[in-house]
């Protein structure tokens, strides 16, 4: 830990390494980076080796007083020899190769205070070993399950330089064009709700294609199941460009359509996941809703038809429980829910 915290010109291995190689400033701050010792120890210890130097660290130097002397060493006692042994951390690389086996034992509380006792350092290197491992195409399905249960506990006590770091290697290897460690990359990303540190051009190249299929998909209803399943995985992390076709195409397919018999249809697996994504909207996505109506043809010709109209307001009533809905937005969609107002809604959309 100390090793890898300070990165000194040479690897310490022995205690002797210490007395010949190891400065007391890098002492202490090691010390104190990797755990061994808190805040006061550190700044005491700090001032202790100033006193040092004051009273020892010159051939004129004057004897401290004895006074001087015992509060130092009382100082030393009390915030450093008193205090507790840090716990024991994991060892990556053993704890990696038990993750890779079915001994693995799945406790999330375990595996939580196994990652919150680690230094930053070590936490930087086990996020980036997982996702090496999980992008890997040799590593086990055994291996990357346990990745998936452990990635999204040490992902909520990492700060946010890592987790941009990890943004930044799926923008490389979306970049690169690696089809294969992409998609493992996308898929840890999804583990965790990491997607927002990634690029917005990264971003459009993972959001576009899942749009792109819930459109050719449209009123397939096995289709579209599985395009809402894949779109409500990748979360609401949307680039604005693509807003208006994702709001337009969950629409269109909760909305169904009216067959040639005068049957209704609508895709029974999509529904409730455009449900959940609805109560998700914001006031960007709430008013593109409102655009669509207004703009979208195919829309406009479905809604004619009182089912269609009724699966719409569905929609609507879900926004209009949002407790900071956009004034114009609210007005629109309340005029939407009011059955009375049906035909003269209608007509101010020309439906």
């Amino acid at each position: 830990m100390f090793n890898k915290e300070m990165r000194l010109r040479k690897e310490v291995k022995t205690y002797e390494d210490f007395q010949d190689y190891v400065t007391d400033y890098d002492l202490i701050e090691g010390a104190y980076k990797v755990g061994v010792i808190g805040w006061e120890a550190h700044k005491l210890l700090h001032h202790a080796r100033e006193t040092r130097h004051v009273f020892d660290g010159h051939p004129a130097s004057s004897e401290p007083s004895l006074i001087k002397v015992l509060d130092m060493i009382s100082d030393c006692n009390k915030y450093v020899l008193s205090q507790d042994y840090p716990p024991m951390i994991i060892d990556i690389d053993a704890y990696m190769s038990t993750m890779d086996s079915q001994d693995y034992d799945k406790n999330e509380i375990a595996v939580d205070q196994a990652f919150s006792d680690l230094p930053s350092v070590y936490k930087t290197e086990l996020i980036n070993k997982f996702y090496s491992c999980y992008t890997d195409e040799s590593s086990s399905t055994v291996l990357r399950a346990n990745i998936e249960f452990c990635a999204p506990i040490l992902w909520s006590v990492l700060p946010k330089e890592d987790r941009r770091q990890i943004g930044r290697r799926l923008d490389q290897d979306i970049i690169s064009g690696n089809r294969q460690k992409t998609e493992k990359g996308i898929d840890f990303l999804i583990s965790i709700n990491g997607l927002k540190y990634v690029s917005s051009s990264s971003r459009r190249a993972i959001f576009d294609p899942g749009i792109q299929n819930l459109e050719q998909n449209l009123d397939e209803w096995a289709g579209e199941g599985k395009c809402i399943h894949y779109l409500e995985r990748l979360g609401t992390n949307i680039p604005d460009e693509l807003i208006p076709r994702y709001v337009a195409a969950l629409t269109l397919t909760f909305v169904g359509f009216r067959g040639d018999t005068g049957t209704n249809y609508y895709s029974f697996a999509a529904a409730p996941m455009i449900r959940r994504l609805f109560e998700k909207f914001d006031d960007k996505t709430a008013k593109e809703f409102v655009n669509t109506i207004m703009s979208n043809q195919t829309l406009k010709q479905r809604i004619k038809y009182p089912w269609q109209l009724a699966r719409l307001r569905i929609l609507a009533n879900i926004l209009i429980e949002r407790p900071k809905l956009r004034s114009d937005v609210r007005e629109f969609l309340e005029d939407l829910v009011d059955e009375k107002r049906t035909g003269a809604f209608l007509r101010g959309i020309k439906a």
